[in-house]
């Protein structure tokens, strides 16, 4: 586990005082911590990425964490104690066992602490976080954290290249997994599910999608970026429902929220 103390790129040690919280389009939780009004490729990026105990994000409870920067060298990561026995399906994905989590991971609320003050510490500097699917990731945050006493997440600009990539490209077959759009793109991906190699990838994946959609990405703000996504979301998760339900199928888990489920 990487400490906590050190001082992120373009820090001061009087930055990241009075949050200014706005809201924004289609009922999204926004904090716009620093002012952005230019473009959001011309915003710092930071990658984040989860390695939980189960696919269900209302529940899950986070195993490890990383928070990458492509730009300096002060990448952080987590092993945390989940305090539940991690089970063989979700060991099986990111090879950490219930045993190596007690051992070596750090006491699960002093773990949640340090991701979500740093978390917050990169929104207040006025970085734009990366993360693949993000809805999973910050939706984990936000469940973990209200569970662990904190008020709900209010995130700050996000940019997820499996929101962009099935907007950008949305009639492309094939799986839009990580892996599938890294090597579609041709991003470089290291150790799957390792949540520091994860969030690279997610970080890599944005500047590609970014430098080969510049008419459709390039010119939003970082607050527009995160509506725009948010929308993009929910609309093509409303499509997918109605197609499941012209199929007959049940629809019910399909859910639009983008970047926090609430549901």
């Amino acid at each position: 586990m990487l400490g906590v103390g050190r001082r992120l790129p373009g820090e001061t040690p009087t930055s990241g005082g009075a949050i200014d919280r706005v809201l924004v389009a289609a009922g999204a939780r926004w904090t716009r911590f620093a002012p952005m009004t230019v473009s959001w490729t011309e915003s710092p990026l930071a990658g984040i990425d989860l390695e939980t105990t189960s696919p269900d994000p209302m529940t899950a409870r986070i195993v490890t964490a990383a928070l990458v920067f492509p730009e300096s060298t002060l990448d952080r990561g987590w092993l945390l104690d989940p305090g539940v026995p991690i089970p063989c399906e979700a060991t099986a994905v990111h090879h950490i066992t219930t045993e190596q989590a007690r051992t070596d991971g750090v006491d699960y609320a002093l773990g949640y602490a340090e991701i979500r003050e740093q978390l917050e510490r990169v929104w207040a500097l006025g970085y734009v976080v990366v993360a693949f699917n993000a809805s999973y990731d910050f939706t984990v945050l936000d469940r973990q954290g209200q569970r662990l006493g904190y008020p709900p997440l209010i995130h700050g600009p996000i940019a997820d290249p499996f929101v962009m990539d099935r907007e950008l490209d949305r009639y492309r077959p094939g799986k839009r997994t990580l892996s599938a759009l890294c090597e579609h793109y041709g991003a470089v991906l290291g150790s799957a599910h390792d949540a520091g190699h994860d969030a690279k990838a997610a970080v890599a994946l944005v500047k590609i999608l970014a430098a080969r959609y510049t008419v459709d990405l390039g010119t939003l703000t970082p607050a527009e970026l995160t509506a725009a996504q948010t929308g993009w979301h929910h609309d093509r998760q409303e499509d997918f429902a109605a197609w499941l339900r012209r199929k007959g199928r049940d629809a019910e888990d399909i859910d639009g929220q983008w970047p926090i489920r609430t549901a």
